[in-house]
């Protein structure tokens, strides 16, 4: 696979299905081979936007398969770590390690919510069941736990928890936690409505949601930014951001799977508990995809991926 260096766009992509629901897997391939043509950096397969906790373990499985055989060594694939139970994860880590992917996003164990104390065992939990490089996701509007820094500092002494999604709102995560690990772990911005700020911050790339459906004004927007083009950075964050916004919804993911499908980049179907979406927050989110993609900020993709 390629180097996992934690740097640029990581889109957060969609589980493709049939029209039956069942998981598409020549549709999934698709849209990820895509989304590397259009040049991100590499992929998160199976996090929230991948709807992981609609799927089977089989199913899982099954993705991680097509997906290395659809993205080959073109980018790093990462697989998202999200189970009922601490054996589930670690087990499921082990499996995406056999299945070739390039690290792990790592999940709370769903549903129950822990102390801090069990949070650590969790985490050191899949750490020890796999030699791969692990990104905790810290999600507490989610999940409702936080990965505080006292839980990371006896998180650091695990060298292959290497990474930080942060996708708090707070954008003083980025620097409290910088100031208090140094390079100890990469933080990655998990929020897309706060991408810019963690990246100004310290964030050294981006988890994205709205990458699925706007792959090429994420990357120029990252691009922008790392070569010192604040200005147009800024440019494409403000006509980017009410699509932003979409990402720190409750239905997000529906949101992203409609914006695919305006954009033909893949179909708005999801799994129950899911429904896509109707009425008036539909029209609303139509409303703004087509008001993006009527104003789209590029001529051309000014600037190349590193």
């Amino acid at each position: 696979m390629a180097e996992l260096n934690w740097n640029g766009v990581y889109p957060a992509a969609t589980t493709q299905f049939t029209e039956a629901l069942d998981v598409d897997i020549a549709a999934t391939q698709a849209t990820q081979s895509a989304l590397v043509d259009d040049g991100v950096n590499g992929l998160i397969l199976l996090g929230t936007c991948g709807e992981n906790n609609s799927l089977t373990g089989q199913e899982k499985r099954s993705i991680l398969a097509a997906s290395r055989e659809a993205v080959g060594g073109r980018v790093p694939l990462v697989a998202g770590v999200s189970e009922l139970t601490t054996a589930a994860a670690a087990q499921f880590a082990r499996d995406a390690e056999k299945a070739g992917v390039s690290g792990l996003m790592v999940l709370p164990a769903m549903v129950y919510v822990p102390s801090e104390d069990e949070l650590f065992a969790h985490f050191e939990a899949v750490a020890m069941a796999t030699s791969l490089p692990i990104m905790l996701y810290n999600n507490p509007h989610s999940y409702r736990v936080s990965i505080g820094l006292p839980l990371l500092e006896r998180l650091a002494a695990l060298p292959n928890i290497v990474a930080v999604k942060e996708s708090a709102p707070d954008t003083r995560r980025f620097t409290d936690i910088l100031n208090a690990f140094g390079d100890r772990f990469v933080v990655m911005a998990g929020l897309d409505d706060v991408a810019l700020e963690g990246l100004m911050l310290g964030a050294r790339g981006w988890v994205s949601g709205l990458t699925s459906a706007f792959p090429q004004e994420s990357v120029a927007l990252v691009a922008a930014f790392e070569a010192g083009e604040i200005e147009e950075a800024r440019r494409i964050y403000r006509w980017f951001m009410p699509l932003l916004h979409l990402d720190a919804e409750h239905d997000l993911v529906q949101s992203i799977k409609l914006a695919e499908q305006m954009m033909g980049r893949g179909t708005e179907r999801v799994r129950l508990p899911r429904l896509p979406l109707s009425g008036a927050r539909r029209a609303q989110v139509e409303a703004i995809v087509e008001k993006a993609r009527s104003t789209r900020p590029l001529d051309a993709v000014r600037y190349e991926p590193a």
